[in-house]
C-alpha cells in the first residue's frame, strides 16, 4: 500500500504564536484555512487571509490553488523535514472594531496593528502615537496602580515605579531616538493614567479606531518602480478601506503622491510586471517585482473594493449610533452645563443657538417634536433616529444575534424567523447600549 505523503506547514499569527500541522501534498490553500479555523475555534476569520512572503512582500494566497504552484519545486521534495511557513495577515481593515463579530480575531486583529504601529514613519503624529501607546498599556496591562504619597516619592523611586513598560514594545525606533527613553518612560504613564476605568476590551476597540487614523498602519503596501529598468522599488501602493493610496519613499520617508477613493477608480490592469491604474482624471503606471506579484495584487485590490461595498452599510450604521450616542451625551451635559456643552458644541461644528436647545424636552428619550419649520440640528437627528425601519433581511444581520442573544457567530446560528421579530423591535435600543457604553467610559475619563 503506497504511503501517503504529507507536508509540514507552520502558520505564524500575528500574536506571534504559531500553529503547526501536516497537509497533503496535494493540498490547495483551502485546505490550509480550514485547519486554522478548528484550531483557533473560529467560524469565519473574516479580516483576515493566508500568505506568503515572496520578494520581502506579502501576498495573498489564492485558497483554490494548491500549495505546491506557491512553493515550487521544494514541495515536492521528499527529504524536506523544516515547515512550510505562512502567514495570517489582515487582508482587509477597518476603522470599527466593533465590526470584528469574533473576540479572538478582534484580538488578533489588534495584534497586527500593534506591530504596524511599531515600524510607522508617520513622524507628523508623534501625539497619535503616544496616545496609541497609552491605549495599548491599557489593553495590556489594566489600570495603572495608584499609589498613595506618590508625589512624595524620591527620585529613584518614582522613576523605578514608573518603569513598568519597555518602550521599544509601544513606540517605533525613531521616536524613541528623538524623544529619548526616559521622557517617554516619564510621559507616557500620564496619558495610560487617564485611561483609568477603561476596560481593556475597550481600550483594544479604542486602539484600533485611533490607528485608522494612523497614516500607514491600515493599510497592506505593495512596493512598486516607477520605470522597468529603475533598480530600486521606491513606489508604496497602499491598500486601505476606502480605496488605494501612493506613496515615493525617500530616505525612509514616506511622501503622499495621489489618493484615490474606490468610486474614482475606473480600472487597474497589468500586462505582466507593468500595472496600470485608471482613475477619473489620471492613469498611472507603475511596475512590479513579476507578473506572479501583478496578479495578486490586483485580486487583493478586487477583493478589498468587494469587501468595502459589502461592509459600508454595517459601518455607517455603527457609525450612526455612535453619532446619536455622543449627541445624547451632549444633551445630558446641557441640561447640567450649558458652558461645557457650548464648548462640546463648538468641537462638532454644530452651529445651533442655545436657544433652539430651549425647547427640547428634558426626558433622555428622544420623541419627534411639533410640526414646525425650522428645527434644531439634535432634533432633526432625532427625529431620523425615531423614524428609520428596519429593513435588512434578516438574513444577512445574523451577526445581530452576538449582541443581542449571546449567540457565538463562530458557530452555525440557528434562531427561527419569529425571533428575528424580537431582534428588529430591540436591536436599536441594545446596539446603542453597546456603543454607548464605550462613549461613556472615555468621556467619563
Amino acid at each position: 500500500m503506497r504511503t501517503k505523503q504529507t507536508r509540514q506547514v507552520c502558520v505564524l499569527l500575528p500574536n506571534k504564536q504559531h500553529l503547526d500541522f501536516s497537509v497533503r501534498m496535494r493540498a490547495r490553500g483551502q485546505e490550509v484555512m480550514k485547519t486554522v479555523l478548528r484550531s483557533l475555534g473560529v467560524g469565519d476569520l473574516q479580516v483576515f487571509a493566508l500568505a506568503l512572503l515572496r520578494d520581502n512582500e506579502y501576498l495573498f494566497l489564492d485558497l483554490e490553488q494548491k500549495l505546491r504552484k506557491y512553493f515550487g519545486k521544494t514541495w515536492s521534495r521528499n527529504s524536506l523535514k523544516v515547515p512550510f511557513i505562512v502567514f495570517l495577515r489582515v487582508k482587509f481593515y477597518l476603522e470599527n472594531g466593533l465590526l470584528i463579530l469574533s473576540s479572538k480575531v478582534q484580538q488578533l486583529y489588534y495584534w497586527e496593528l500593534r506591530q504596524k504601529v511599531l515600524q510607522s514613519q508617520s513622524h507628523q503624529q508623534e501625539a497619535l502615537l503616544f496616545q496609541l501607546a497609552a491605549s495599548a498599556l491599557q489593553a495590556e496591562v489594566g489600570d495603572l496602580e495608584r499609589r498613595e504619597g506618590a508625589e512624595d516619592e524620591g527620585g529613584d523611586e518614582k522613576k523605578e515605579r514608573m518603569q513598568y513598560f519597555l518602550p521599544e514594545d509601544y513606540f517605533p525606533p525613531w521616536l524613541i531616538n528623538h524623544r529619548g527613553r526616559n521622557f517617554l518612560l516619564q510621559h507616557s504613564p500620564v496619558l495610560h493614567g487617564e485611561l483609568r476605568g477603561t476596560p481593556r476590551s475597550w481600550a483594544i476597540l479604542q486602539f484600533i479606531k485611533e490607528a485608522s487614523s494612523l497614516q500607514d498602519a491600515a493599510l497592506t503596501f505593495y512596493r512598486m518602480k516607477q520605470g522597468k529598468k529603475e533598480l530600486r522599488s521606491s513606489i508604496l501602493l497602499g491598500v486601505a478601506l476606502d480605496g488605494v493610496y501612493i506613496y515615493q519613499e525617500v530616505e525612509g520617508k514616506k511622501h503622499a503622491l495621489s489618493a484615490f477613493t474606490w468610486s474614482e477608480i475606473v480600472r487597474f490592469t497589468f500586462q505582466g510586471s507593468r500595472f496600470e491604474i485608471a482613475a477619473v482624471d489620471s492613469k498611472l503606471v507603475y511596475y512590479t517585482h513579476s507578473a506572479f506579484h501583478s496578479k495578486h495584487i490586483l485580486k487583493h485590490l478586487s477583493d478589498s473594493h468587494r469587501f468595502y461595498m459589502n461592509s459600508k452599510d454595517a459601518a455607517s450604521y455603527i457609525q450612526q449610533l455612535e453619532d446619536m450616542q455622543a449627541l445624547q451625551l451632549h444633551r445630558e451635559a446641557y441640561i447640567c452645563d450649558m458652558t461645557h456643552l457650548r464648548q462640546r458644541l463648538q468641537c462638532y461644528n454644530l452651529t445651533a443657538s442655545v436657544s433652539d436647545f430651549s425647547n427640547m424636552e428634558t426626558d433622555t428619550t428622544w420623541t419627534k417634536g411639533g410640526a414646525e419649520e425650522e428645527q434644531s440640528p439634535l432634533s432633526v437627528m432625532a427625529e431620523v433616529e425615531s423614524e428609520e425601519a428596519f429593513v435588512d433581511d434578516p438574513a444577512e444581520v445574523a451577526w445581530l444575534a452576538e449582541f443581542l442573544y449571546g449567540v457565538s457567530v463562530d458557530g452555525p446560528l440557528q434562531l427561527p424567523y419569529s425571533t428575528w421579530a424580537a431582534v428588529t423591535m430591540e436591536m436599536k435600543q441594545v446596539l446603542c447600549k453597546r456603543v454607548g457604553e464605550a462613549s461613556h467610559s472615555f468621556d467619563s475619563q
